[in-house]
């Protein structure tokens, strides 16, 4: 038999809690590896969702009232975005296009 999928196995029963006395040890060696510790998340996850419970379906008038409320619900009026902060970064402020202006006037004349 392939040592890998012996191994898996080992891991796999150890996660349901059917793994003998005599394997521990090698499935404890096993769980060391990156591949073991891979297997025993996978066996781990694939258990939670057998043993998940079903969420009941939704009544035909929960659907309908939960419709009916956002149907209600005010819609948003969509504003123009915002320039990006490093925009506003890059436009000159207030006291620097002053002194550009008064350069530029002071050369004219």
């Amino acid at each position: 038999m392939d040592t890998h999928k012996k191994i898996r196995e080992h891991i796999s029963a150890l996660s349901d809690g059917e793994l003998a006395a005599s394997d521990l040890e090698l499935a404890f060696a096993a769980l060391r590896a990156p591949d073991g510790e891979q297997a025993w998340s996978t066996y781990n996850r694939i258990g939670d969702v057998l043993r998940a419970e079903a969420t009941p379906d939704l009544s035909d008038e929960f659907n309908a009232r939960l419709a009916a409320r956002l149907a209600a619900e005010p819609s948003h009026v969509r504003r123009a975005p915002s320039p990006a902060p490093a925009a506003r970064a890059q436009a000159p402020s207030a006291s620097a296009s002053g002194a550009e202006t008064k350069k530029v006037a002071t050369s004219t004349s």
